[in-house]
């Protein structure tokens, strides 16, 4: 590629040995001249690193927010949903790998320049803009750029991530944010390495950051697969690290399993394994534990949590607003917690 139409990456130095080190997550690539990271689109030109995704997405979406998912911000809302090529997670798992697996060159990608994305944001009447599909960590410049101009515009950015970024890239990344959905997706580092060629500590670590150096609302996915992180045991553990670090007023989506990319031979996650989760959730004291990838409206549906009052009736991506009135409920004036304006 030429590096006259890239653009140059942020977080990066030279090595002693005449490579580059990748600093954006904690797989600190060293990539040598003309090399690729793990990721497919930081590369080294001629000693300097570039993003080569940037202004390159592969495609966009009007999504329903609670496609992301995000059920505690902005809901019955439609988000412009949008990614790249390329992941820094290697997720055996993976529902999108036609994508997250991709060289920027081996797809069809679109040209967007940053204020054309907020351009369409504006003319297809998005109240927010998502950075999804594969991870945005990875196009950290691009996210930082389009998430500015959103937030001069009244836009709002919301990031759809599994939380592999380093401690420094992550301020500069996350500056205009306004809400992300946050894969944690086990709670074994076993799981982690095995399956997503990651480690589970930076993800930990950044669910903290999140919590307490930010104003960013944020939810949390677990993806159960069964048999590899979908015991009683790991889930309750989830819950009980959840509690004590971030508090019960995080909400937590368990999500269904399907057979996809390198775990074909594994059988989708049974509907009663998903509202066992759910019951161990409830039980320990979690406020907002979701169900998803499976249809169960009552489990995909906000309550009050002082009268049980139904105040967001969910049927897949079906919504309807009831008796909350102001981030409270009409009923009995219990605060809902979330962003709803």
């Amino acid at each position: 590629m030429n590096p006259t139409n890239l653009k140059e990456a942020k977080w990066w130095k030279h090595t002693g040995n005449g490579k580059i080190l990748c600093t954006l997550c904690p797989r600190y690539c060293e990539i040598g001249e003309g090399q690729i990271g793990f990721c497919f689109i930081r590369q080294n030109i001629n000693g300097k690193l570039y993003t080569t995704g940037y202004g390159r997405p592969t495609g966009f979406a009007i999504d329903p927010i609670e496609k992301k998912p995000l059920n505690h911000f902005l809901p019955g809302s439609d988000i412009l949903s949008f990614g790249t090529a390329g992941c820094n997670l290697g997720c055996k798992f993976c529902q999108n790998w036609t994508t997250s697996k991709a060289k920027i060159d081996d797809l069809n990608s679109l040209i967007a320049s940053p204020e054309e994305v907020i351009n369409l944001a504006k003319n297809k009447s998005t109240p927010s803009i998502a950075f999804t599909f594969n991870d945005p960590t990875i196009f950290g410049e691009y996210v930082i750029d389009i998430s500015k101009l959103a937030r001069e515009e009244g836009i709002k950015s919301v990031m759809v991530t599994a939380g592999y970024i380093d401690k420094e890239a992550r301020k500069d990344v996350y500056k205009f944010i306004d809400a992300a959905n946050v894969d944690l997706k086990a709670f074994t580092e076993r799981f982690y390495f095995k399956n997503t060629l990651s480690h589970i500590e930076p993800v930990l670590d950044t669910f903290i950051w999140l919590k307490n150096e930010t104003d960013i609302w944020f939810e949390i996915t677990t993806l159960l697969i069964p048999g590899e992180n979908d015991s009683d045991e790991e889930i309750k553990q989830e819950c009980d690290w959840i509690l004590k670090n971030l508090g019960d007023t995080i909400p937590l989506h368990f999500t269904a399993f399907h057979p996809d990319f390198k775990m074909r031979d594994i059988e989708s996650t049974p509907p009663s394994t998903l509202k066992r989760a759910k019951k161990i959730a409830d039980s320990m004291g979690i406020k907002y534990a979701y169900l998803g990838n499976i249809y169960d409206p009552e489990s995909q549906s906000t309550y009050c949590k002082n009268c049980n009052t139904i105040l967001i009736e969910r049927s897949w991506h079906s919504i309807k607003i009831k008796n909350l009135k102001n981030n409270k409920c009409a009923k009995c004036g219990n605060l809902l917690d979330g962003i709803f304006n």
